[in-house]
């Protein structure tokens, strides 16, 4: 059995592969990719592997990217520490979504659903109704503590026009004020209502309500006119300006 990884924590590919071992999985690793931007280049110039375990948060991205660029034809089995991306998930060919840390478990009935089906698109229904279902009673926080002069308040994450990096400093930006959060971006958008928030490129996040209008930007970009814009610009990649638009269509 082929499969290729695609994991920008070295330590969770060695630790897959040793899982992988205890399950008696026989298999022959192709490659370990750890950006969307080599996944791209990978797929392009080999043959389809049996399998992929593709981690969801690369180090230059999505990795729902990659099927935005290329086909991918390979049965997934998605590997993410956060439960929010399952319904994206489960639009490629999704074998199964195991949260981080695996479970030895887990990852066998995994290899048993792809052993029985070898085909991409086989969910039991079952199981997605079970997936579904856990992301629908998931919490999406209201609130976020802020600095404010000496100590900190807390403000609405309904109030966030959006939210930008700079120097490491993750700033949130309301309809009068500018705070520092003390959060990563990363942390901070995981946090969010993907319905809500949308993250247009590595330094920015942005809230639907906060935009005013969508012009065509240079190399097939586009720019975006928000409210209380603070001598910011805002640029939404050319890798996400497609996802970016349907966002918006949502």
């Amino acid at each position: 059995m082929h499969i290729l990884i695609v994991e920008d924590e070295p330590r969770a590919a060695n630790q897959l592969q040793n899982m992988l071992k205890v399950c008696n999985f026989d298999y022959q690793l192709l490659d370990i990719i750890d950006t969307v931007e080599d996944s791209v280049l990978w797929f392009q110039k080999h043959v389809t592997p049996d399998l992929v375990f593709m981690d969801i948060q690369l180090a230059d991205g999505l990795s729902f990217e990659i099927f935005q660029k290329i086909d991918v034809e390979a049965p997934i089995i998605f590997t993410t520490a956060f439960d929010q991306y399952a319904i994206q998930a489960f639009k490629v060919n999704s074998i199964d979504y195991l949260l981080k840390p695996i479970q030895q478990n887990e990852l066998g009935i995994a290899l048993n659903k792809f052993n029985k089906s070898n085909k991409p698109n086989a969910l039991e229904p079952a199981i997605l109704k079970q997936l579904l279902g856990s992301i629908q009673s998931t919490n999406i926080r209201e609130g976020i503590l802020v600095k404010d002069g000496n100590g900190f308040v807390q403000i609405r994450i309904s109030d966030l026009l959006y939210v930008y990096s700079q120097e490491s400093i993750t700033f949130g930006v309301t309809s009068g004020k500018r705070y520092i959060i003390d959060e990563t971006m990363d942390q901070l958008f995981n946090s969010l209502d993907h319905d809500q928030f949308y993250r247009i490129n590595r330094g920015q996040i942005i809230s639907k309500n906060s935009i005013q209008k969508i012009e065509p930007y240079f190399n097939h970009r586009v720019k975006l006119s928000v409210l209380n814009p603070r001598d910011q610009g805002f640029i939404v990649s050319r890798q996400k300006t497609s996802d970016f638009k349907e966002w918006m269509n949502k």
